[in-house]
């Protein structure tokens, strides 16, 4: 009898492993064209409301970015993505690190400028900006960074374009 019920315990175990399989086997599977991200679909916001934008270069990656910028930072976006377009013709783009970098035409020269979104304020980041005249007013604990923190209705459209050139001209960042 102890036999007896040792097969019936060997059979129960092996009919409850088999149901989940089962159950797992008859489950729809997600298809490839699901798992895709639809057109219309909106950017994911990170924290801060900055734009989740795939890592691409050209103005493409630079526009959807912007596109995606909440409220008044879009607009703030669209006006330093145009002064930096009329400041240096040819002007190098791309989305790194869910940020929009501008660089000297030579692809050589390396990055001079970037700009990422916050909760409060859009963050310009000038990487040789100590060497820019007056300096912008952002510290970094990287002696050659400025940083110029642009608050709404608080660019100033001419000091802009003037670090813009200057920037444009220095040696860029290698990244």
């Amino acid at each position: 009898m102890a036999n007896e019920t040792s097969v019936k315990s060997t059979k129960a175990a092996k009919k409850t492993a088999a149901e989940p399989a089962a159950a797992k086997a008859a489950k729809p599977r997600k298809t490839a064209a699901k798992l895709q991200p639809r057109e219309t679909e909106k950017p994911v916001l990170l924290s801060g409301g900055n734009p989740q934008i795939a890592k691409g270069y050209g103005d493409a990656p630079v526009q959807a970015y912007i596109a995606a910028m909440p409220g008044w930072k879009s607009d703030v976006g669209r006006r330093l993505d145009a002064i930096v377009e009329r400041t240096v013709p040819g002007v190098r783009k791309a989305v790194k690190w869910n940020s929009p970098f501008y660089g000297a035409p030579d692809e050589g020269e390396g990055w001079f400028l970037s700009f990422h979104v916050f909760a409060r304020y859009v963050k310009v980041t000038f990487f040789r900006g100590a060497s820019l005249r007056p300096a912008p007013p952002g510290k970094s604990k990287y002696p050659e960074v400025r940083y110029l923190d642009i608050h709404e209705g608080q660019l100033d459209e001419a000091q802009f374009a003037d670090w813009v050139k200057q920037a444009s001209q220095l040696p860029g960042e290698k990244m």
